[in-house]
């Protein structure tokens, strides 16, 4: 069997930990695997740049952050040019070289873009396994991706950190988390660092409610607020608006709410951007164990040549997903969401 991997779209901790296991699958089940490095992602496969991976290459990266691969964007609908000056769909050039090159099956580690991409192959007739790879927790299908952990545990530390030079001050704290279209890092981490409120783009918020939780707190006592805010929240006057024209110019949900604050409040306020910073890094144990167990479900998905399948967590089971049940969906925090109900019994706003 000749089996390439490749890993597309943003990076996040654990895609060398899935690239391991399922290599070590492969590898201690049959003599006859090569397996093949795609680099940088989808524009790899579309330039030809591969390489054969030799057993002791997946070894020691367990707990290394990003991809010994590489990663790109690469959009497929766009056409590139060929030395002949004809052109031809990018599509069409990974399917001509992926036979080109015999290989017998994808292992494709990505979020959404990447498993649109993914399931369009595999309606060309190509073999495809894919996991689910995303900080934002969004890919439909799966009950978790991996990153997600790590990503919360990295925005948890932020937000810890904040609390004491808050209230040596008795400043007002906002925190602008990775999540445009799902607020996942956000509501966990904000719950997880003790924010005071939480705006994820599923709720559009009102000012109103964030100045009040912050005027409760200070006749209370507590001159400081930390306020958890994810990159795609906005607010209930903007959910009106189309979509492209929620964020005016190059200011950012936090950015705006920041200035909003600063024009109500007679108090100190500050906005933190811990961005890449939430990508970055080792995974942690919980991430790593997860990576593994479903590099080795993606293993097993080769070795019986069950393509066409993205591995997932469902409860506590992983198992595998139709590529054609994912492609296309984005899993948004749902308004029966358990963890927001819980949020609201704990005292949390949620700027509604």
């Amino acid at each position: 069997m000749k089996i390439g991997f490749l890993t597309s779209g943003g990076d996040c901790q654990g895609l060398n930990a899935a690239l391991r296991g399922v290599a070590k699958t492969l590898f201690g089940a049959v003599p006859y695997v090569e397996i093949y490095g795609i680099e940088d992602g989808y524009k790899g496969l579309i330039d030809c740049k591969w390489r054969k991976m030799e057993q002791y290459e997946f070894s020691g990266i367990l707990r290394e952050g990003g991809t010994i691969l590489g990663t790109s964007r690469q959009p497929f609908r766009t056409i590139r040019d060929l030395e002949d000056d004809s052109t031809e769909d990018r599509l069409t050039t990974m399917v001509r070289n992926y036979h080109n090159e015999c290989l017998d099956a994808l292992v494709i580690l990505g979020g959404n873009g990447t498993h649109k991409t993914a399931y369009a192959l595999s309606q060309h007739g190509i073999n495809i396994v894919t996991l689910p790879k995303t900080i934002d927790n969004d890919i439909y299908g799966t009950d978790y991706s991996f990153g997600f952990d790590s990503a919360v545990a990295k925005a948890t530390d932020v937000l810890d950190t904040l609390h004491s030079t808050a209230a040596a001050h008795g400043r007002i704290f906002v925190c602008e988390l990775m999540g445009r279209k799902a607020g996942w890092v956000a509501l966990y981490a904000g719950l997880a660092g003790g924010a005071d409120v939480i705006l994820i783009p599923e709720i559009p918020y009102t000012l109103d409610s964030v100045l009040e939780v912050i005027e409760k707190r200070n006749h209370s006592g507590k001159n400081f607020s930390i306020i958890a805010i994810a990159e795609g929240a906005f607010t209930k006057e903007m959910a009106s608006h189309p979509k492209k024209e929620r964020r005016a110019g190059d200011i950012s949900p936090g950015m705006e709410l920041v200035r909003e604050l600063e024009e109500q409040l007679n108090q100190d306020v500050r906005l933190v951007i811990p961005g890449h910073f939430q990508r970055g890094g080792d995974p942690t144990p919980t991430d790593r164990v997860f990576c593994s167990r479903l590099g080795a479900m993606a293993g097993e998905l080769v070795l019986k040549r069950k393509f066409g399948y993205m591995v997932a967590l469902q409860g506590l089971s992983i198992g595998a997903v139709p590529l054609s049940e994912v492609a296309g969906k984005l899993k948004t925090i749902p308004s029966d969401c358990e963890v927001l109900k819980q949020a609201r019994l704990l005292g949390i706003s949620l700027g509604e």
